[in-house]
């Protein structure tokens, strides 16, 4: 290929990664008992899953992530965040992107369940982070092995009394 070809943009870019498809009926779920978590895609480029929190669900208590930009959609329900000491509740159709080193949190809003779509860019083989979140909640694991995994999953728990207090308020 001559410079003129490749100035004027001759052919398309390669790809980062392999076209990905994900049938949904063909997905792997992993549940435990206040949502469901579909497995749609693990790559070095990006992670996805899809979660479906019961009314009341917990889910994840105060983190953060040092390589990771954790990206939310509410597909249908309410999701109440917290980011970094400000809670909010997220809606149906709203977006949320959080940066590595940001604390986050999330959980289904009071009275409300929630659908929601989550890409962690860049991927690190998550599925079996969620995998064991799973097993621990179901009472399988020993919660020891979350502690023991943040590194290898880019998982950091960190205490927030706001988000404490949100959640007691909220019972």
């Amino acid at each position: 290929m001559n410079e003129s070809n490749t100035a004027r943009g001759a052919g398309p870019a390669p790809l980062p990664h392999p076209v990905l498809l994900t049938r949904g009926a063909e997905a792997e779920t992993c549940a435990d008992p206040s949502s469901v978590m579909t497995l749609l895609a693990d790559t070095d480029g990006f992670t996805s899953y899809r979660s479906t929190f019961a009314e009341g669900a917990v889910g994840a208590p105060a983190h953060f992530h040092t390589r990771a930009t954790e990206l939310f959609h509410v597909i249908d329900g309410e999701l109440r965040v917290l980011v970094g000491d400000e809670i909010s509740v997220l809606r149906a159709g709203d977006f949320l992107a959080v940066p590595p080193h940001t604390p986050h949190a999330f959980a289904a809003a009071p009275g409300h369940g929630a659908d929601v779509l989550f890409v962690f860019t860049p991927g690190m083989g998550r599925f079996d982070y969620l995998r064991l979140l799973g097993r621990v909640m179901r009472g399988e694991a020993d919660p020891k092995e979350i502690a023991e995994s943040a590194e290898r999953y880019d998982n950091h728990y960190v205490d927030s009394p706001v988000w404490r207090a949100a959640l007691e308020a909220g019972r």
